[in-house]
């Protein structure tokens, strides 16, 4: 006899869920099936599951492709079952594709393609799976297809670039259901649009697909230009849907707390923010303007919108290529420094200093997981850490989808106005570099 295991969280239960244990059943000849519990999906960075354990296990029975069904616990699980359970063939979904081959030491492991078109009318109409599209130039997804996975409710279809080349490998690469170079027709039965096009063409994607009533999620910066980026927000909020920048920062729990310490005078009046950060450290190479935007973020949430001036001191090479820059913003009592490196080696970090203390963020502070405090009058350091998976997409999307859910267009993490200042510091930062 063929035993079979194959793993899931099999929330909001749907027809890939269906076609991957039909699928796996008709690979062996007794299928056990893992459900993950919980406390696991916490562990392993899931957000939003929406249905009970109990009730997930249940719409796999109603299947009936379950010769026996487990809870999946713990990290590690895996290999202890495919022992205790003697397994021959371990089935996944091919998103998980090469991580889990060291267990070809102990039984065969097949990876499944995903199933296509999962987000039928009956679900997206009963609001529970929300369709995302990616606009692009190249193949990257930036981890959206990956971390969308770790969001209950969250698919991502299609994808469209200028490029059909371009269009086509990106599907074909992340399995997705479809793609194109018509952005009319790649809008239509989207609730989503995650926008990674280059600056030229950004605005335009944003513009087009507000009128068209989709929630929009853009890299950053959206647009340099201070008065555009003030109508694409009023035109969101004027056609009631969301548009967001793609500053994960603001979404984490660690760097919410230290802005929230920060303001609550825990080394006491803030005197100094400095920022230090690469650019080939900062997501494997971004943009000057998306790596300055990360650190701009942090100083218009620690130190407010109310600065006084700006200056940069750029740093070319011979060729007229940039090397180096370190950028200064006068606040009323207050300096922020940016030092940012390309070619020369920059000491990520992220300090705070008070009257009363400093506040230290070591290495990729823009993935803040923890931080350390120093204060006057304790003898130790103290360490604040909170749990951090992946990088950090996944908290913004959650909290996408809390918004839609209460039929919110303004994001609290990051207002217009803050997100609006950054376009206008970035502009000023643009034309003096």
């Amino acid at each position: 006899m063929k035993k079979v295991i194959t793993y899931g969280t099999f929330d909001l239960f749907h027809q890939g869920h269906y076609n991957i244990l039909k699928r796996a059943r008709e690979l062996g000849d007794y299928l056990i099936v893992g459900v993950t519990s919980e406390s696991y999906d916490i562990e392993r960075g899931k957000l939003n599951v929406k249905d009970s354990l109990l009730k997930r296990i249940e719409n796999v029975r109603k299947t009936g492709f379950a010769d026996e069904i487990i809870v999946e616990e713990y990290q590690g699980q895996k290999i202890s079952d495919v022992i205790k359970y003697n397994i021959d063939l371990l089935v996944l979904g091919s998103d998980w594709k090469g991580k889990f081959d060291y267990l070809k030491n102990y039984c065969d492991v097949v990876y499944l393609e995903r199933t296509k078109n999962i987000s039928s009318t009956k679900l997206r109409s009963e609001g529970t799976i929300y369709s995302i599209g990616v606009v692009t130039d190249d193949t990257e997804d930036n981890g959206m297809v990956q971390e969308s996975k770790f969001v209950s409710g969250l698919h991502v279809e299609s994808v469209y670039s200028e490029d059909i080349f371009v269009a086509r490998e990106f599907c074909d690469r992340y399995e997705l259901d479809s793609y194109g170079t018509d952005y009319e027709q790649f809008l239509n039965n989207l609730d989503i649009v995650y926008i990674k096009s280059g600056m030229k063409n950004r605005a335009f994607y944003i513009r087009q697909a507000i009128q068209n009533g989709k929630h929009v999620i853009s890299d950053t910066p959206m647009t340099l230009d201070t008065g555009e980026q003030k109508a694409l927000f009023a035109l969101a909020k004027k056609q009631g849907v969301i548009l967001v920048e793609r500053l994960t920062l603001v979404y984490l729990r660690a760097f919410t707390q230290l802005v929230w310490l920060t303001h609550g005078e825990l080394v006491g009046d803030v005197v100094a923010v400095k920022c230090a950060i690469s650019q080939d450290d900062f997501e494997g190479g971004k943009s000057f303007n998306e790596t300055v935007s990360q650190a701009l973020c942090a100083c218009i949430k620690l130190l407010g919108m109310s600065y006084h001036e700006v200056n940069t001191n750029a740093v070319r090479g011979s060729s007229g290529e940039f090397i180096y820059d370190m950028i200064t913003v006068n606040y009323p009592g207050a300096l922020a420094t940016i030092e940012i490196g390309t070619t020369v080696d920059v000491e990520n970090e992220l300090v705070v200093i008070g009257s009363k203390g400093r506040i230290t963020v070591p290495n990729d502070w823009w993935n803040t997981g923890y931080f350390e405090a120093k204060v006057e009058g304790q003898e130790f350091l103290k360490r604040y850490s909170f749990n951090f998976e992946g990088n950090g997409l996944r908290y913004l999307l959650q909290e996408l989808t809390i918004m839609i859910r209460d039929k919110r267009t303004e994001c609290t993490r990051l207002f217009y106005e803050e997100s609006e200042t950054l376009a206008e510091l970035l502009n000023i930062i643009d034309q003096r570099g």
